[in-house]
């Protein structure tokens, strides 16, 4: 496996931006490091382009023949390797150097095989993990995330939600743009789920930044009635909320607000951990309050609760979540270059903005998933976000885009960040 080419520009035209793309990517393609005809193209568009979906689709297609499967979305904002396109028209690209019988593109229409039953062509492949895409606005969405994740060998997906203003489009294509089961699909869709399942010898690692940090202690819900949170510690939950607040109701004004900038933290019972930089485990589940009961002395969340599960009140945290995002890219590196950096090292490195990050070492290509309420303006800055990821992973051809939710494990999450490296043995 060779780097993966990439592209990535903005133009009020979705005609000049694309040729820049292609530029760059048949710039890449001629280089001996880069893979010179893959099959397998990743799409990310911003809603800016979002009614122009088909046509781009096409025209890339038409352009690059070599690539026969394309998969991707809309975003608010999209990423590329050290920038980050918000509230503009552009386009990112990164074809991926993997042969086709270890993939499978899916959609709706087209959709993926159970783990261990052969694909409907015969073949012999078995999912073992997937990027996956989804549309917010079609129901039961967390439920079908789960559904989808089980027919993987590992159980594990990635991926996010689609985020548009406009339109809401997916692109899923294979082959001659036929799947078997799409009829006459031309490859972007709207609504439902799509994506590409991996098989096992696919090698990739994958890690989730949380984004928000614990404002009090951790409580055990002792009562609940579906999303109402009834009770925490056997107390009602609306005093444990004040308390952790250090608010009154009595002063309604400054109560709401500090209410609306709380969000709670998730997680089954003795499940809740704090990792070294403040931050939430990838198992915690951030959701809004999106409610409060006084009659009940009760707090709604956006999320159906259980008793026994535990819940901690937090909050966005723009420190914390630069701390957890060089750690998970330390992390990643130290798992691929475990003679040559260990996690600090790593971390002491990418906090040096003198230090140019080289070429990184047995990685292949990334895919960035980010919240919406993310980026560089929740970082400081124009591209922030992906600056931290390059100084602190280095140099990788990465695409990806700001989500409306991002998927990780089995798991519809907020506020985070998922990355997925794909790796290699050379």
């Amino acid at each position: 496996m060779k780097l993966f080419p990439y592209g990535h520009a903005t133009h009020p035209q979705w005609e000049m931006a694309a040729g820049l793309v292609l530029a760059q990517l048949r710039a890449h393609m001629a280089l001996p490091e880069y893979a010179e005809a893959p099959h397998l193209g990743l799409l990310y568009i911003t809603d800016h382009y979002a009614t122009h979906a088909q046509d781009i689709l096409s025209h890339l297609s038409a352009e690059l023949p070599e690539v026969t499967d394309w998969a991707g979305t809309v975003g608010v904002g999209i990423a590329a390797n050290n920038v980050e396109y918000f509230d503009e028209p552009a386009l990112s690209v990164m074809l991926c150097d993997i042969a086709p019988e270890h993939y499978r593109v899916f959609s709706g229409v087209a959709p993926l095989a159970q783990a261990g039953v052969g694909a409907k062509r015969g073949s012999s492949f078995v999912p073992h993990t997937a990027l996956l895409h989804a549309d917010a606005h079609t129901p039961d969405v967390p439920e079908l995330i789960a559904e989808l994740a089980q027919r993987t060998a590992s159980g594990y997906v990635f991926g996010g939600l689609s985020a548009s203003r406009t339109d809401v489009v997916q692109f899923a294509q294979s082959g001659d743009g036929n799947m078997a089961g799409q009829g006459k699909s031309t490859g972007v869709f709207h609504g439902g789920l799509s994506g590409v399942a991996f098989d096992a010898e696919v090698a990739m690692v994958s890690r989730v930044t949380q984004g928000c940090l614990p404002v009090a202690k951790a409580h055990t819900i002792t009562s609940a009635d579906n999303n109402v949170v009834l009770t925490l510690d056997d107390e009602p939950a609306l005093h444990v909320l004040t308390r952790d607040l250090k608010i009154s109701l009595a002063d309604k004004q400054p109560a709401i607000a500090k209410v609306r900038a709380t969000l709670v933290g998730l997680s089954a019972e003795h499940d809740l951990t704090i990792k070294r930089t403040g931050e939430f485990d990838d198992a915690v589940l951030v959701r809004h309050i999106i409610g409060i009961d006084p009659a009940r002395e009760a707090v709604a969340v956006a999320q159906p609760v259980d008793v026994g599960m535990r819940l901690t009140f937090c909050e966005r945290n723009a420190a914390a979540a630069r701390a957890d995002l060089t750690r998970i890219c330390a992390e990643i590196r130290e798992a691929l270059e475990p003679e040559e950096m260990t996690a600090d090292l790593a971390g002491a490195l990418s906090a040096d903005t003198n230090i140019h990050p080289h070429p990184a070492r047995r990685m292949a290509g990334a895919i960035y998933v980010s919240c919406a309420g993310r980026g560089g303006p929740h970082f400081g800055g124009e591209s922030a976000e992906m600056h931290i990821v390059r100084r602190a992973l280095g140099d990788v051809p990465l695409v990806g885009f700001f989500a409306g939710g991002e998927i990780a494990h089995q798991e519809l999450h907020g506020y985070t960040g998922v990355l997925t490296v794909f790796t290699t043995e050379s």
